[in-house]
């Protein structure tokens, strides 16, 4: 139900919203379910659904809902949910500031809107990196543009970005644009990853390079833009082990367009101005099991917490966080008194505290890759959880199931993968 911003108005609510992409629709729909229904979500752009508004290509909803779905689609299911059970939202609306005491200010055309909440939940996903934030050298022409912006430009405004393409990373969006690019009738020269294995899903690197013959040169990366008005070519080199670039490894690609797809990072300038710690490991919040960050009543799920591979996942992660926020307003939770740390060749687990009085699955990622990779949770010497990963990649997130009777007391636990 589309509420109209009045100007100044000042509104309570059980629990505010802040982003309506993937994350905070399955919030909404699932607090509801669970009995709070004094419900608000603040959405920046013209309409709910987040980035997968873009996302015109299927494979989406196979975990959640059992079919292939696209963006769209995925995104209109919980659309038709929210508007279903009415419950309120306001577009065009731009969170500026949140409290630790659970204000949300935030600017609409109709003025200033001031939410006063029991509990906020913070779920504004990720933006992507920049050519500013890679410092690449060169000229600053027209052509330099990340792979979400390209693929906004292809599917919501029909407008091609170029006709002779550079791709530079190797993240899920790029790989996904490669393939766009090329059935639009631009010409991909090549995808150029500056780490020794690529950052997307195996399944990307299969249907949207190998199906379409578009080349993937692994331990590279862009050392050099040229072109005055446009894009006219850019200069690859080799890097080494310290990603470094190796001199008399320069080749020069003439092209009009330069996409980068180069990761993502977690919306959190809020989260920080809220009072919660972050963790380098996910650029996101610390949270417990039940999803909440260091400060009492602010809550974080999807990629403003950790960057997803699978929208699937983003979805049963906020419905998660939904059931831990009705048991806050209902005074029923445990403190979190148990730290998760990771060891051999974990990069991050999420949550990163937890109360121990609860099942939890551990969302984690590798640092490296590895074959038959047992992953093991330990206390001490006590062993709580073991689960064995076929082919153990970075780019796939892995689920680690925790039952609570197998902790023992409030020591830390340990994440790793065994030898």
């Amino acid at each position: 139900m589309e509420m109209k911003a009045e100007k100044a108005k000042v509104l309570h609510t059980d629990v505010v919203i802040v982003g309506g992409g993937p994350a905070g629709l399955a919030a909404a729909v699932q607090l509801y379910d669970e009995g709070i229904t004094d419900l608000l979500i603040l959405e920046r752009e013209h309409a709910l659904g987040g980035i997968l508004k873009q996302c015109i290509h299927d494979g989406f909803g196979l975990t959640r809902f059992g079919e292939s779905l696209s963006g769209p689609e995925y995104a209109a299911r919980f659309i038709k949910e929210v508007e279903k059970r009415k419950i309120p939202y306001v577009t065009d609306t731009t969170v500026i500031n949140v409290t630790p005491d659970h204000e949300v200010q935030a600017a609409h055309e109709s003025g200033m809107i001031i939410a006063k909440a029991k509990a906020v939940v913070l779920t504004m996903g990720c933006r992507e990196r920049t050519r500013g934030a890679l410092a690449i050298p060169g000229t600053r022409p027209a052509g330099v543009i990340t792979a979400g912006v390209a693929q906004a430009y292809i599917n919501l405004q029909n407008r091609m970005p170029g006709k002779e393409v550079v791709i530079l990373g190797s993240g899920d969006i790029g790989l996904i644009m490669a393939r766009r690019l090329t059935l639009e009738g631009a010409h991909v020269i090549g995808v150029y990853e500056i780490n020794p294995i690529p950052s997307g899903l195996p399944r990307n690197i299969e249907q949207c390079l190998h199906d379409y013959d578009i080349p993937l040169h692994l331990g590279y990366t862009v050392s050099d833009i040229k072109g005055t008005d446009r894009v006219t070519s850019v200069v690859v080199s080799k890097v080494d082990k310290k990603l470094q670039v190796i001199e008399g490894t320069e080749e020069e690609i003439p092209c009009d367009t330069l996409v980068l797809s180069v990761g993502l990072i977690p919306e959190n300038e809020l989260t920080l101005g809220a009072g919660a710690v972050l963790t380098p490991a996910t650029s996101g919040a610390i949270v417990d099991e039940y999803f909440e960050t260091t400060v009492p009543g602010i809550f974080a799920a999807g990629n403003v917490l950790h960057v997803h591979d699978l929208v699937d996942f983003v979805s049963l992660e906020a419905e998660a966080m939904a059931r831990g926020i009705k048991r806050y307003l209902e005074g029923s939770r445990y403190e979190a008194v148990i730290d998760v740390k990771t060891g051999r060749n974990v990069g991050h687990t999420v949550p990163q505290k937890l109360t121990g009085k609860e099942d939890v699955t551990l969302s984690l990622r590798v640092r490296g890759p590895q074959k038959n990779a047992k992953i093991t949770v330990r206390q001490g010497n006590h062993v709580v959880a073991q689960k064995l990963v076929k082919n153990a990649l970075p780019a796939n997130m892995i689920e680690l199931p925790i039952k609570s009777n197998q902790i023992i007391g409030t020591a830390s636990l340990e994440v790793s993968v065994d030898e």
